[in-house]
């Protein structure tokens, strides 16, 4: 199943300049995603990091990674319209292996592999890697937890 950005932001809160998924390439529903950011030098953070040598901060990549986890964790196969639901939150609560091997610059298109080691109603972990060019720049263990929020 693939998703535009359309349809991504139906499944996904995040917005500009949160939003750090582009496009689904490939998605199991439950078990795996394959999806891009392209990065673009118009990125917010490159004004600071660093403007004589703009490097996309690792801590964003594992974001990206962790929502591209969302989008195919709660996708409903028998659904593909179906939307976010605004009374759940999902939270990113654990990076473990980290592991930072390329620096991601502009003109790059991130591919984030992610598939899920387990999901649950309250918890869910993942394995996840990206690459620029079929090289691995990034990978870590994520862990998600799923939260009802108050009205």
């Amino acid at each position: 199943m693939e998703l535009d950005i359309r349809q991504i932001m139906d499944r996904l809160p995040h917005r500009y300049p949160m939003l750090l998924v582009d496009r689904v390439l490939e998605m199991v529903p439950g078990k795996s995603i394959v999806a891009l950011k392209n990065v673009s030098m118009n990125e917010p953070f490159f004004t600071g990091h660093f403007p004589h040598h703009p490097v996309m901060p690792g801590v964003l990549i594992i974001e990206a990674m962790a929502q591209a986890a969302a989008i195919f964790s709660f996708a409903d196969p028998d659904d593909p319209y179906a939307k976010v639901d605004s009374k759940l939150a999902y939270y990113l609560v654990g990076v473990d292996g980290a592991r930072f091997r390329k620096p991601v610059v502009p003109g790059d298109q991130l591919r984030m592999e992610v598939s899920a080691d387990r999901i649950s109603r309250a918890l869910c972990k993942y394995t996840a890697r990206a690459l620029v060019d079929g090289q691995v720049v990034a990978e870590a263990k994520l862990m998600c937890a799923i939260r009802q929020l108050e009205e």
